[in-house]
């Protein structure tokens, strides 16, 4: 999972950056008012919105633990692994690993609320945020992590894949209802899809650093 660390001093570059972007939309918008009218500018801004976020829309289309089919996917993986499975990045063994998954998933459930990152992280989770939701390319290796996710005690490899398998259920079974309202700490308030996809992501990524 993707959060905090990032330098003090890169604070002010992702401010210039929001705020670029931001007069870039709103010479765009006022460009779009002039060429079409303030009703039919109006129409067209909150027709984009709700495409943007629809449950139909392009988010639903890629892989996500709301999907029955998906999850089960995943912990056909999880049975893969066994305690000498060696990792192909990073320091966790396969059972940190499953537990870290874990904790990340009580975050989607809401049984856990996610620490709030730095602002500087924060800042940088939205300018991130569009790339990661827009297509279905792997989250990247060796991504920085919350310290509440960071495992580093010896595990039960048996234990901790049925508990992970559990709340993998316990997210995908109620759908929408049944994420989390609580935001991100890296990127901020999220969709329950967005939650869908990105746990889905997450759990991949770091089964592919297994070899599953």
């Amino acid at each position: 999972m993707l959060t905090t660390h990032i330098p003090a001093g890169l604070a002010g570059l992702f401010m210039a950056a929001l705020f670029g972007a931001a007069m870039a939309n709103l010479s765009s918008d006022l460009n779009a008012l002039a060429a079409i009218g303030v009703e039919d500018y109006a129409r067209t801004s909150i027709g984009a919105r709700q495409r943007l976020f629809s449950l139909q829309g392009r988010h639903m289309s890629m892989k996500n633990l709301f999907d029955g089919t998906v999850a089960n996917q995943v912990k056909t993986r999880l049975e893969k692994l066994d305690p000498q499975t060696q990792r192909r990045w990073g320091k966790m063994t396969a059972a940190q690993m499953l537990a870290h998954c874990s904790v990340s998933m009580l975050w989607a459930v809401g049984e856990v609320v996610p620490e709030k990152g730095a602002l500087p992280a924060r800042l940088m989770g939205r300018l991130v945020k569009p790339m990661v939701f827009r297509n279905e390319d792997p989250l990247r290796k060796n991504s920085p992590t919350a310290k509440s996710l960071i495992v580093s005690d010896e595990r039960d490899l048996e234990k901790e894949r049925e508990r992970l398998s559990g709340l993998i259920d316990k997210f995908a079974a109620p759908g929408a209802e049944g994420c989390t309202k609580n935001p991100h700490s890296f990127f901020g308030k999220m969709t329950p899809e967005e939650w869908a996809i990105l746990m889905y992501k997450h759990l991949d990524h770091h089964l592919r650093q297994f070899g599953v």
